[in-house]
């Protein structure tokens, strides 16, 4: 057996879908050689919905596709915390609910979704503060809530995993950092995407430092890189529909060589953790946008995905980290041999 440290390969099931069929993303993901995905929009007869929307019966039918393919849900790509943090008019589109009225509702719901698939983890943000503020002057507000959410998912035996992204409080590595440091809280952790930091303007040294910062809290990692032609400015608020240079993780400018270089060094503790709390290992989520990316999803089509899955694995052989992907005697195991 090799000793070497190992991930465990997930990603958006919806981003190598044309049409975001469940048939279509499990066929591409079984055909790619992957046994996990992130479950957030799909079409399951009655147009595409984020999965938070699914009524009984279509989850039922996602489940037998899900059986009938040989997936496993690695996290449920919610929408959670992508709401604003004071009814304020601030001239975006991102709408406010009462708190108390989303925790019984969108939160609730994401935790009865996770037992339903059989996933430990559920995907989630950091709330919008008014669009040109300092979010370090919402970080106490940000804190609270989510110091709740994450207690509701502890209740349920399921962790919170908060996604680095422009225009949230938690917009930057070490915002993100800061806010798991006082939530303090087991069932919260914290999930890093190079991407969403680059676009915003920081450096490759810049990015780094901030997945540093995010280490004590980090619980899996988001794949996606970018390759912008100019300079990007800090303008504090990121158009992100307007995102257009999203490439594969070797091409990029994150440098995700020198991350996974020295996430390779913490992988058996972090396993280890996250292991006590049910979850299988430590995830590298692909969402790579290669054709398109925006606010609350994104596009690679079948092949955009498969060219992403090449490129990491490439990354990750170079800097030896193991992965498993399918191989003949799963299919074997599968036909019942």
């Amino acid at each position: 057996m090799s000793e070497r440290p190992q991930v465990i390969l997930s990603g958006f099931a919806d981003e190598a879908a044309n049409h975001k069929t469940a048939t279509e993303q499990f066929a591409a993901f079984a055909a790619l050689g992957m046994q996990y995905f992130s479950i957030r929009f799909i079409d399951v007869g009655q147009g595409v919905k984020n999965v938070m929307k699914l009524t009984p019966g279509e989850i039922r039918i996602v489940k037998s596709l899900m059986a009938e393919y040989g997936l496993h849900v690695s996290s449920i790509g919610s929408p959670i915390g992508k709401i604003k943090l004071r009814d304020v008019d601030d001239g975006t589109k991102n709408v406010y609910v009462p708190f108390k009225k989303y925790l019984a509702s969108d939160v609730k719901r994401a935790c009865q979704l996770a037992h339903q698939f059989g996933a430990k983890l559920i995907r989630g943000f950091s709330f919008y503060p008014p669009k040109g503020s300092d979010p370090h002057e919402y970080l106490s507000e940000a804190v609270d809530r989510l110091g709740q959410i994450a207690e509701a998912c502890q209740q349920a035996d399921v962790a919170f995993g908060l996604e680095v992204e422009a225009n949230l409080v938690g917009c930057t590595g070490h915002l993100l950092a800061e806010i798991h440091r006082q939530v303090n809280h087991p069932a919260m952790l914290l999930v890093f995407d190079a991407a969403n930091i680059l676009v915003q303007g920081y450096s490759q040294t810049e990015l780094f430092e901030q997945y540093l910062a995010m280490k004590p809290g980090l619980g899996w990692l988001h794949i996606k890189d970018y390759r912008s032609p100019d300079k990007l400015a800090k303008t504090g608020h990121v158009d992100e529909d307007a995102l257009k240079h999203f490439v594969p993780a070797e091409m990029g400018d994150a440098g995700h060589e020198r991350i996974l270089r020295d996430l390779a060094q913490m992988l058996p503790s972090l396993e280890k953790k996250l292991q006590r709390r049910g979850i299988p290992g430590v995830f590298l989520d692909l969402e790579p946008h290669l054709k398109g990316g925006g606010q609350f999803g994104g596009f690679s089509g079948p092949d955009g995905m498969g060219v992403a899955l090449r490129s990491l694995c490439r990354v990750l052989d170079y800097v030896g980290i193991e992965y498993h992907l399918r191989d003949f005697d799963d299919i074997r195991a599968a036909r019942g041999f």
